[in-house]
């Protein structure tokens, strides 16, 4: 899948003089992760063929925002992203993390709106693929299609585990889930287990995690205490894996 290099512009707009780069989808460290990951080598060349987007966002750009008219999924090849709603009032509530290897903007696949805003956490980019780009590779690759399938069922998932966490989990358990759900997918895409940087602020994963700013630092101060993590900034190593899994099985978890 050969890009076309589009920079910094909204994927609506049509761009007079385009040109190709070099990177194709076989070639992509991400692939394993993203829409290719599975596909023989027969269906890889063909997507190699086609022909889609490549946008670069700076930290705080809006990718999309929520309401606006569903035309393509963003496929993360580098950075990070949260997701947010906002009241009537304009609070914001966010809604999730997203990273390298990712997908944003599933949910428009079964409407036309964009269900909510996607700002980068940090410089970041994205693969853009049109809706009738998707329309096209899931006709001619029908493995494309399930696969398709599959990372929508994982979005399902993701959303049954949010509801998880803030409905019936204490503020201990659900920064304990957090840090492990973010474990689990560094090593998915090849990185440390337990040594990374949150791209998120301590107010964000607040957001996120239903708890106040103060609870947030808080309980990393008892996590950092107890010899479950470590913590300079946003940089985080866990010490103890058993440890933080126990408190997430232990309904009455305190540190």
């Amino acid at each position: 899948m050969r890009a076309v290099f589009i920079d910094i512009k909204p994927v609506e707009e049509r761009v007079p003089s385009q040109r190709r780069h070099a990177a194709s989808c076989s070639s992509c460290n991400m692939r394993q992760l993203c829409l290719p990951g599975g596909l023989d080598a027969e269906d890889l060349a063909r997507i190699d063929n086609m022909v889609y987007a490549r946008r670069r966002l700076e930290r705080g750009e809006a990718l999309y925002h929520a309401g606006a008219q569903f035309s393509a999924v963003h496929a993360i090849r580098s950075g990070s992203f949260r997701t947010s709603l906002f009241d009537a009032e304009r609070r914001e509530q966010i809604i999730g993390f997203f990273m390298g290897g990712e997908f944003l903007g599933l949910e428009g696949l079964g409407c036309e709106k964009y269900n909510a805003t996607a700002v980068a956490l940090e410089d970041s980019e994205v693969c853009v693929l049109s809706v009738g780009l998707i329309e096209r590779l899931t006709r001619a690759i029908p493995a494309l299609q399930r696969r398709l399938h599959s990372l929508l069922a994982r979005e399902i998932l993701r959303e049954q585990q949010m509801m998880m966490l803030l409905g019936h989990m204490r503020a201990e358990r659900r920064l304990a889930t957090f840090l492990l759900n973010l474990s689990a997918r560094s090593v998915r895409r090849g990185y440390s287990s337990s040594d990374f940087h949150l791209r998120m602020t301590r107010e964000e994963m607040g957001s996120y995690l239903g708890l106040k700013l103060e609870t947030v630092s808080r309980l990393f101060r008892q996590f950092h205490d107890a010899a479950l993590i470590e913590v300079d900034y946003k940089h985080v190593r866990i010490l103890d894996v058993p440890g933080l899994q126990r408190l997430v099985n232990d309904h009455a978890a305190t540190v």
